[in-house]
């Protein structure tokens, strides 16, 4: 074990051996393939070019302006143009709520009323009997059922509707 540590080392000492780095006063030559077209002869960072780029061999980026503006005044929000009254849309009064008759409001009653009940005695912990969850179920069916065939297939007495009127 100590003989391949002795051996890492002597050849980290010879890696470091090898190495010149333009700091100890070694030059490290610029490839020419690496050489910018239009460039200065020699590349960017060729040797004995070290005066003029802060890091040898990288081309420095061009100096970025950054605009400075003076602050202003947040802008206060503008109201609305006063408008003649005249010219302004009033909607008109809707309708009353049709009135149900009595088959539709049963109707709605067994629709929510069987499931709601199911509900409630799930949420308690009630004991429901089977007759029970039958009726619950069935009122929800049978609701369903009378709304459904009482929809009105036919137009509004009024006349049918073709769209909006100018």
């Amino acid at each position: 074990m100590a003989d391949k540590a002795a051996d890492d080392e002597a050849a980290w000492r010879d890696l470091v051996a090898q190495y010149r780095s333009p700091a100890s006063g070694g030059a490290v030559p610029w490839p020419v393939r690496e050489d910018l077209p239009g460039g200065p002869a020699g590349g960017a960072g060729a040797a004995g070019d070290d005066t003029d780029d802060p890091v040898p061999g990288v081309i420095p980026a061009p100096p970025r302006f950054r605009v400075i503006r003076p602050a202003q005044p947040p802008q206060q929000p503008q109201s609305p143009p006063a408008a003649d009254d005249d010219e302004q849309f009033v909607p008109p009064v809707p309708p009353p709520l049709p009135r149900l008759d009595p088959v539709s409001k049963g109707a709605w009653a067994a629709l929510f009323g069987g499931p709601g009940y199911l509900l409630l005695a799930v949420m308690f912990g009630w004991q429901i009997p089977g007759w029970a969850a039958f009726c619950a179920v069935a009122a929800f069916v049978g609701g369903f059922a009378a709304l459904v065939v009482r929809m009105n297939d036919r137009p509004p007495e009024d006349g049918p509707d073709d769209g909006a009127v100018v």
